[in-house]
């Protein structure tokens, strides 16, 4: 009996342990993480407004994480709690499983590894070449000259830059490029997090398509967390694995990007636009010819049709 007693006890113990294991795991997966966040302006006059209210989230490291929501949705403020520059009026923010508000003194250091772009961020840049507005982040955290190089070079590469243009005056570039100057700046910080807040901004088709492509190769080579910020379905379609939808102050929702896409017409009743792509397929559908996916890309629209027609044997390799 006394064996038996012991073995249901040694059992109790792994099962302790393994949930243990269990519960560190996700807290080391939730890079962010929001408990009861809320935030209000102006608090207690007659401008007072809940600008984010009671909002529970976690973002797992390595997501690319699309975040929309009609203008005063509370996205913006919400992005700003994330790495400090707003305190939450109530609530908690977790970096990596700390509270970042519990020691004051080391916000500083939060901002460092979650890092933000606001929109128009080449209005910031103000050295005298490109090599040093992108060393200027490294400097300050008082990396040494070698370490601050190679991230510069790095990150340099990453958004298109040359050898020729690391020299130049940034103020002899184009639109696009000073944008990409400034992006590079926050990636040479090498965050955990990079938040982008409208990277895309007032440039054409084409610059924004180059932003957005090596934004994405930036993620898929150094497997950093990305939040975007986007009022394009389209861009948040082609490059998120998730998206987070605010609706006045709120979460609607935050789930993956062909789940999100399922609520499509919740999601225009926001004042919210899906994807042209998607609008097409849920026509469609009403109209009796349901493919039985989701669709919010050109490229997987394409490949299902493909597949289809494949299966019907209309099409050939």
């Amino acid at each position: 009996e006394s064996r038996g007693l012991g073995d249901v006890y040694k059992r109790q113990g792994m099962y302790r342990s393994a949930y243990k294991a269990f519960v560190i795991r996700r807290i080391t997966l939730a890079v962010i993480k929001t408990e009861n966040l809320s935030y209000v302006y102006s608090p207690g006059s007659p401008f007072e407004k809940t600008a984010v209210d009671n909002v529970n989230i976690e973002i797992e490291k390595g997501e690319f994480v699309g975040i929309i929501g009609h203008t005063g949705s509370g996205k913006s403020t919400l992005i700003q709690h994330f790495n400090g520059l707003l305190k939450p009026t109530s609530g908690k923010i977790y970096l990596n499983g700390n509270d970042i508000w519990e020691d004051k003194t080391q916000i500083r250091q939060v901002r460092f590894k979650v890092g933000l772009v606001f929109q128009y961020p080449e209005y910031q840049i103000f050295e005298e070449t490109v090599y040093k507005d992108i060393a200027f982040g490294p400097k300050n955290m008082g990396l040494s000259k070698e370490e601050t190089d190679r991230r510069v070079r790095t990150t340099a590469e990453a958004v298109g830059l040359s050898e020729d243009e690391l020299f130049k005056s940034p103020f002899e570039l184009s639109g696009g490029q000073k944008r990409r100057v400034a992006i590079a700046g926050v990636m040479a910080m090498e965050p955990e997090v990079l938040i982008l807040d409208e990277p895309t901004a007032g440039l054409d088709p084409k610059g924004r398509d180059l932003i957005l492509e090596q934004i994405k190769k930036y993620h898929k080579t150094f497997g950093t967390t990305i939040l975007l910020v986007s009022h394009s379905m389209e861009d948040v379609a082609r490059y998120a694995s998730k998206i987070l939808v605010m609706n006045e102050s709120k979460l609607f929702c935050y789930d993956e990007t062909a789940k999100v896409f399922e609520r499509a017409e919740e999601i225009s009743q926001m004042g919210l636009s899906v994807p042209q792509i998607t609008r097409v397929f849920n026509e469609l559908k009403s109209r009796g010819i349901d493919i039985g996916e989701e669709v919010y890309t050109v490229k997987f629209a394409k490949e299902l049709l493909v597949d289809i027609l494949k299966k019907r044997g209309k099409l050939h390799d």
